[in-house]
């Protein structure tokens, strides 16, 4: 069985990776005004955040169509795949996921098997390197979405939000009550929470006590987990912070294996420029494959 891995560009995989690990990755649409743009596709992230500084207007996301979607797993049918593993955005957060299970039924062609990551960006991404280390290792379709909600499990996002009016604004904050009346004075730490919804956690009145919150998190996590951790620093146009942080944690566990990413537009919408970010999950380059699993 050939089996393809596709999920949407909030994943915030890079043109190496998408091209490296032959994942089809569906565009999401950012709106600045009347004119629309395809993530990575018509804008880049660092354009993006450029942008942001001069427009008036505050940007906005429309949804992925059951039309491009189709047309991916058509494209997906026709270079001979039989099946896909389509990965996307958390459910907590936009209707996408369950639309797609609604618009399935209208897919005879192929077979698709969809999974809610529950999470965003690099997250997202993992689960879809992981499903396609899964595919070619072997495994059934049925066996790739078992391993991706075990793997899920192991996976951790923080956020420390330099403006907190982007989460509140786009109503993607569960608890936004909570911090409606400071949202000036305050840089929450937030994270996901089992559901897919963004929670905000503790008030911080900096980046760097929100950034020592999020590590020590991470140093509680590191010390009890079960296998060997990746942890990923991420930026939302915040190049020289995410240097700092990447070089400071780098120092302080220098065994733990460590990348950076950057939020891509769509994630950038609500979350406002600024926004760091570390995420931990188990190291899907290490995840162990159950040879009863691989079929002959």
């Amino acid at each position: 069985m050939k089996i393809a891995v596709v999920t949407d560009s909030a994943s915030c995989l890079t043109s190496e990776e998408i091209e490296k690990y032959h994942i089809k990755v569906i565009p999401i649409t950012v709106i600045f005004e009347r004119q629309t743009y395809l993530e990575n596709v018509d804008i880049t992230a660092s354009e993006f955040y450029e942008k942001m500084k001069s427009e008036t207007d505050l940007p906005s996301t429309t949804q992925i169509t059951p039309g491009q979607m189709q047309a991916a797993y058509d494209e997906l049918e026709k270079e001979g795949y039989d099946a896909v593993i389509s990965i996307h955005l958390s459910s907590g957060i936009t209707t996408f996921y369950q639309n797609l299970l609604n618009y399935l039924p209208e897919v005879s062609n192929i077979r698709v098997y969809p999974f809610d990551s529950k999470l965003a960006a690099s997250a997202e991404g993992a689960m879809a390197k992981l499903a396609v280390r899964l595919a070619d290792a072997g495994y059934l379709p049925e066996d790739i979405i078992q391993e991706l909600e075990k793997f899920r499990e192991t996976t951790k996002a923080y956020l420390a939000v330099d403006d907190l009016s982007h989460l509140v604004r786009t109503g993607r904050l569960s608890n936004a009550s909570r911090f409606v009346g400071s949202l000036l004075r305050i840089k929450p730490v937030l994270t996901f929470t089992r559901e897919g919804k963004i929670l905000a956690l503790e008030k911080k009145r900096t980046m760097k006590k929100a950034y020592y919150s999020i590590k020590e998190r991470f140093k509680t996590e590191q010390e009890k987990a079960n296998g060997p951790l990746r942890l990923t620093v991420i930026h939302a146009g915040a190049w020289e912070m995410e240097e700092r942080w990447y070089q400071d944690i780098h120092h302080d566990f220098p065994r733990v294996t460590m990348e950076k990413s950057e939020l891509g537009p769509v994630i950038g919408v609500h979350v406002g420029a600024g926004t760091m970010a570390l995420l931990w999950c188990y190291d899907w380059k290490k995840w162990p494959i159950d040879l009863t699993k691989v079929r002959n």
